[in-house]
């Protein structure tokens, strides 16, 4: 069995007792970091069982067969990353589809996630979001990609390094709005842990007044696009009830929907609709 075990994104106390558990029993520990692997087993007072592997982007390629292998072979593998969960724009997703290719079972340890951790504390819309990951470091790539993003309505999520958190933000200003809202979320759950809110432009001049620089790992929530409101004429309505309705549905459940769409009240629908 592959199991992808969630580790603290700050807290050690936020590791769940299967993750030290399971660090105790697997034949093999694929870690991003071993030494961040053996200081995290420390902290839970745990004294992982057994072979200890890195398995990080450098070697992912290569290693992938190695561990496919052993999980072919009948060996528990757990695969840790830095923090959060493995395969969420971390090493991973090659064993994963390995592992499947194999006919191995996969699962996984939930815990900690900045992806979500950021979402529920920026005060932006959670009923429909997107993960991002990385921005591309070249300029033209990332004009690119925020221009593509520009229209969408779902809350986005993304990860930055903070060093290119100020550049990411003014490019997110440029394609999105300066007025956009977003979120800055550094350093979540540790001593230092800030959220910094407001329009882009605005989390522009907070990231530049830094006097160190944005410092920590970050994550960025950004609203997604609000539709302008639009208002329909008796006309329209009238029109668009009576589509519905050559399209199948009784005069009232055609009102109740195109109210809905239009974001119209019904009263009003159902006034068009006779007049």
């Amino acid at each position: 069995m592959l199991i992808l075990a969630a580790t603290p994104i700050g807290q050690v106390a936020d590791a769940s007792r299967r993750l030290a558990d399971a660090l105790v029993s697997a034949d093999v520990v694929a870690a991003e970091d071993t030494r961040r692997l053996k200081r995290l087993a420390s902290d839970l007072g745990v004294e992982i069982g057994g072979r200890i592997v890195s398995y990080f982007e450098g070697n992912e390629e290569r290693r992938t067969p190695e561990l496919a292998a052993v999980l072919a072979d009948g060996q528990t593998v757990v695969l840790v990353t830095d923090a959060g969960m493995p395969s969420v724009s971390d090493p991973g997703y090659r064993l994963v589809v390995a592992a499947i290719a194999a006919d191995v079972a996969v699962t996984a340890i939930p815990g900690p996630s900045a992806v979500l951790t950021a979402l529920a504390v920026s005060g932006l819309p959670v009923d429909r979001f997107c993960f991002e990951g990385f921005l591309p470091r070249k300029a033209g790539e990332r004009t690119t990609a925020l221009t593509e993003l520009a229209r969408e309505r779902r809350t986005m999520v993304f990860f930055e390094s903070p060093h290119r958190t100020e550049t990411s933000l003014r490019a997110m200003a440029d394609a999105f709005g300066a007025d956009r809202q977003a979120a800055v979320c550094r350093e979540l759950t540790k001593t230092y842990e800030e959220v910094a809110r407001g329009g882009l432009a605005e989390l522009v001049e907070w990231a530049g007044g830094q006097e160190q620089g944005v410092r920590g790992e970050v994550t960025i929530v950004v609203g997604g696009m609000v539709a302008e409101a639009r208002t329909y004429a008796p006309d329209d309505l009238r029109a668009l009830v009576a589509q519905r309705q050559g399209e199948g549905l009784s005069r009232k459940d055609a009102i109740e929907q195109v109210a809905g769409e239009t974001g119209t009240r019904k009263k009003d629908v159902y006034d068009a609709a006779h007049s």
